[in-house]
């Protein structure tokens, strides 16, 4: 087997970004209001390059339809992060952090969205997983879950708007909703 170092790792993912292959983004701390240095993630900038390059093999909708909405949010014109909220819970008689994730914070001027991508919600378990990250956060911020649905949009009792891919591609006005 052989091993790569990190900076190689860094240095190649640099050069698909200086050859306009994939996206960073950054990992940032809602609460606390800055950047954080775990990792960042990547997004292909053409996903349709991305399953020639995989030879199709790898069809995962979740991770397609993540990285489309990503695409569009830039498109859009938005400064896109990963949202990070640090949490403290009682777990077996002991205070333990968690880190709850937001898939995306789409900035532009003043305007902030908070973003979840869920392909699918088939009962309220997963509902409240998505909702999560997005509850903790005590802004007053547009909390958003976009779904691979074709349903209705709609805003449930914590003021989530929840809307589906294609109210949210078809409409460059979808975030304002």
């Amino acid at each position: 087997m052989t091993r790569i170092s990190q900076p190689t790792i860094t240095e190649y993912l640099n050069y698909l970004q200086d050859a306009g292959l994939i996206s960073k983004a950054e990992q940032f701390d809602v609460k606390g209001r800055k950047y954080i240095s775990t990792p960042a993630k990547y997004y292909y900038t053409d996903t349709g390059l991305r399953n020639a390059f995989l030879g199709f093999r790898q069809f995962e909708e979740t991770h397609l339809m993540e990285n489309v909405i990503y695409n569009e949010l830039l498109y859009r014109g938005y400064s896109v992060d990963v949202g990070v909220v640090q949490v403290r819970e009682m777990e077996n008689n002991s205070k333990i952090r968690k880190r709850l994730e937001i898939d995306f914070v789409a900035n532009k001027g003043s305007r902030r969205y908070y973003l979840q991508s869920a392909f699918a919600i088939p009962d309220q378990e997963k509902m409240n997983q998505e909702q999560e990250s997005l509850i903790r956060v005590s802004d007053s911020f547009k909390k958003i879950i976009i779904t691979g649905t074709n349903s209705p949009l709609w805003r449930n009792e914590r003021g989530i708007t929840i809307m589906s891919i294609y109210d949210f591609l078809l409409n460059e006005d979808s975030l304002e909703m």
